[in-house]
């Protein structure tokens, strides 16, 4: 699998690609350090440990690494540790051979075989299982690994990248991450800046965006205006350049600014913590459990109006009964009936889920 470095998009197809080297790095002083880095790591075949908070681009990192190695023709293969239970995961990892289990009616090589002469990208690797860990750490120390029912060691090339928003260190101190192995996977270790670092380059990432998304989407795009632009570049973006994404995502299927308008509002905590001493209130615990209570009703009323006030879709979306929904619902003041979707520009049916496919490469 090949991947392409001057696409428009994250396309997950064989012929698919990266975006730009610009958007990938930006301008920025931090975003050129990284490009420094990563261009060192795929000259070499060394276990590479990227680090960063969630939405950051490791994943766009690791195939571009990938993609400029020797083994850029070999497979790109991804394992997103915390989304496989880990009774489940040896095997997706190693393989099992048939009769190895029950079920096991023929053998499956695992996707560490599939990397042979290409890359195994670890997805967030600190989920993964203490005992898993001294298994994985043979495959780095010398390519052996077994397969659940087998009785032979079997040999790969592969080059390992691992992925974490946590602090591996502290992880060894609470005993949940073998030190060994985290001296195996961090031979070069790559720092990925967060959004708020590389602020400078959210114009040049939200024209992208809106050029990927206008065309997968299908819909006409209008520029940003300049108090759209200055909004997003004066948001701290907890979430990142995958936040980012999604607010784009949003404007481009709604085609109203207002949508970015709401989605970097930024006061709410502080006007809450307001209004709740303009009582008198000054027990923390009892600003807390209203502070909650305030954020919960926000995000009931906004998940009643994305599903245009269907409370059983509500209740679905938010993970509780439809009785436990009418209960806050009653609880907050709201009218359990008579609660048509007003018709405003944020009533647009627009996905705020901004999910991808698992097999795309996402920041």
């Amino acid at each position: 699998m090949t991947f392409a470095t001057r696409s428009t998009s994250f396309s997950a197809a064989p012929d698919g690609g990266l975006p730009p080297d610009e958007v990938i790095f930006g301008s920025s002083i931090a975003g050129e350090a990284v490009r420094l880095s990563a261009d060192m790591a795929a000259t070499t075949q060394v276990p590479v440990l990227l680090q960063g908070q969630s939405g950051t681009g490791k994943e766009v990192l690791a195939r571009y690494i990938h993609s400029r190695s020797s083994w850029g023709n070999g497979s790109f293969v991804k394992v997103n540790c915390p989304a496989i239970p880990g009774t489940l995961l040896e095997s997706e990892l190693f393989g099992y051979q048939k009769g190895a289990f029950t079920g096991a009616y023929s053998s499956k090589p695992g996707r560490v075989e599939l990397a042979h002469k290409g890359t195994l990208f670890l997805d967030e690797i600190a989920e993964i299982d203490p005992a898993l860990q001294s298994k994985l750490l043979q495959l780095i120390q010398d390519g052996q690994f077994c397969r659940i029912g087998a009785s032979e060691d079997r040999h790969v090339e592969v080059r390992i990248v691992c992925a974490t928003n946590r602090q591996l260190e502290k992880e060894i101190k609470a005993g949940t991450f073998r030190q060994d192995l985290f001296y195996r996977i961090n031979v070069l270790t790559i720092e990925l800046p967060t959004l708020q670092q590389r602020r400078s380059d959210i114009p040049l990432l939200v024209d992208f965006l809106l050029d990927r998304h206008g065309k997968t989407l299908n819909r006409p795009v209008k520029p940003l205006s300049v108090q759209a632009m200055r909004s997003l570049q004066m948001y701290e973006w907890p979430g990142n350049i995958r936040e980012l994404e999604t607010v784009i995502k949003r404007y481009v299927l709604s085609g109203s600014e207002a949508v970015i308008r709401k989605s970097v509002e930024n006061g709410d905590s502080d006007e809450q913590v307001a209004e709740i001493l303009s009582g008198g209130q000054t027990n923390l615990k009892i600003i807390t459990r209203q502070a909650a209570k305030q954020v919960e009703r926000k995000l009931i009323l906004k998940t009643l109006e994305l599903h245009r006030w269907n409370r059983r879709l509500a209740a679905r979306a938010l993970g509780i009964s439809y009785a436990a929904l009418l209960y806050k619902l009653r609880e907050a003041g709201v009218p359990p009936r008579a609660t048509r979707r007003p018709k405003t520009e944020a009533s647009s049916p627009f996905d705020l889920g901004g999910r991808n496919t698992s097999s795309d490469p996402k920041f």
